[in-house]
């Protein structure tokens, strides 16, 4: 199995950050910028980018013969949705959700009053069903919003991440699947640790910028990281 963790496009809170350093005026679910747009339209046209004539017993490690993509995952956070669904349509496969997939904290505002992270009901069953029809779910989104939870503490994402690496295998290992998730950059964090049997407790930190590949492939006897943060579908002025 191949795997590929994708970050998300450029996110309305994303371009905040970048523009004044803080998170005042963040909002809880952003969608994508026009940056974050094109940024997917470009990553979708070179995962389906023709492919080309290359030794078949060559050992692929930069995907030069293509991607091959047979599962898109998505987190359910509307920055990942709207990236999947431009992938998904391209190469004409289903966008499916994985609840797990959503980034470190969930849906959360903060209380200005007293600092409190107050989680937030998100998106609903019919809010999905009538903008994303192509996205597949076989979770409970329910008319409340699918997150409708607390703030996610710190303590409970390396779990996470480590129920997301146990499904992933129990779904896809030891085939020849080539699995995208679509998500985010702190989550990728936590997942890749678990990956590599690393404390999250130990300082480490991966960066991904927005759209970036990283390649994981699983094999019965090994894991090989094959490249992290890849950005070859971006021109630099794009690179955020």
């Amino acid at each position: 199995m191949q795997l590929y963790f994708i970050r998300h496009g450029q996110s309305i809170n994303n371009a905040l950050w970048e523009r004044t350093g803080s998170n005042s005026g963040r909002k809880m679910d952003p969608d994508l910028t026009e940056t974050g747009l094109k940024q997917a339209e470009l990553l979708a046209q070179f995962l389906n980018r023709p492919v080309p004539e290359i030794d078949p017993a060559a050992k692929d490690f930069q995907n030069r013969a293509g991607f091959n993509l047979t599962h898109i995952y998505t987190s359910l956070m509307l920055r990942a949705v709207a990236t999947g669904m431009v992938i998904a349509e391209l190469l004409d496969l289903p966008l499916i959700a994985w609840r797990d997939l959503h980034e470190s904290g969930g849906l959360f505002l903060e209380d200005e009053s007293t600092g409190e992270l107050v989680g937030q009901p998100g998106p609903n069953l019919a809010y999905f069903e009538q903008k994303y029809p192509r996205l597949v779910h076989k979770i409970p989104l329910g008319d409340e919003g699918w997150w409708n939870m607390s703030f996610e503490p710190v303590e409970e994402r390396p779990l996470r991440a480590r129920r997301v690496l146990d499904e992933l295998i129990t779904r896809h290992g030891g085939s020849q699947d080539s699995v995208a998730f679509i998500s985010h950059g702190g989550i990728y964090n936590y997942f890749l640790m678990a990956v590599l049997g690393l404390s999250s407790k130990e300082g480490f930190w991966f960066l991904m910028n927005n759209t970036a590949i990283s390649r994981i492939d699983f094999f019965e006897d090994r894991v090989i990281l094959v490249y992290q943060n890849k950005t070859d579908h971006l021109p630099d002025d794009m690179i955020t």
